[in-house]
């Protein structure tokens, strides 16, 4: 599942009670991360999404508020939403040059970027990320420190991480259920035997 990763982006960027949570991905780790920032406590949780199933899922899991734009355009909304601030925490959940640069920047002096997964072809200008003072953390995800946690939440009926899993296709058809994830058809597959 998708928690431990968005669960790990989430603890990396610091978030947590009083704090203004910026999401950078709307896939089934985007989504999670909102979720996950919303159990720690998050005030203010601003997902960046252009797809209206996505955008209500996220409103679903604890989302404050929806962004649309990308690239510079996305980093001016959330300074705008945060008094010129930025936000205290970014998670980082595509990986790419483009989400990686907009994360940072959209982050406050002294907040922190939570980055999930492997990144493609990700540079990170020293200069800027020096001066930026942003903290930049993340890797792959601590599994084992999240599980017994999520696992308690999930049996409690506290959350429904689950809710990701918009398309369910036998094992046959593993091959359509990952073009669907790659066609943004769905959000996430579920395979069954």
């Amino acid at each position: 599942m998708c928690w431990a990763p968005a669960g790990g982006a989430a603890v990396a960027a610091a978030a947590g009670p009083g704090k203004t949570v910026a999401v950078v991905g709307d896939g089934a780790v985007g989504l999670l991360g909102v979720l996950a920032a919303r159990q720690l406590g998050s005030e203010q949780i601003i997902a960046m999404s252009r797809h209206e199933p996505r955008q209500q899922l996220a409103r679903q899991f604890g989302a404050t508020g929806i962004v649309t734009e990308r690239g510079d355009d996305g980093v001016a909304v959330i300074k705008e939403l945060t008094s010129g601030y930025g936000a205290h925490s970014v998670i980082e959940a595509v990986g790419t040059q483009e989400s990686m640069m907009q994360a940072i920047r959209a982050t406050r002096p002294g907040g922190h970027v939570g980055y999930v997964g492997v990144s493609h072809d990700v540079a990170l200008p020293g200069e800027e990320l020096f001066f930026s003072g942003v903290h930049l953390h993340g890797g792959p995800a601590p599994v084992r420190r999240f599980l017994p946690e999520l696992i308690d939440l999930i049996w409690q009926r506290t959350i429904d991480p689950g809710k990701v899993f918009d398309l369910q296709l036998p094992l046959a058809d593993a091959a359509e259920a990952y073009q669907a994830m790659d066609e943004r058809r769905a959000i996430k597959s579920l395979l069954t035997v």
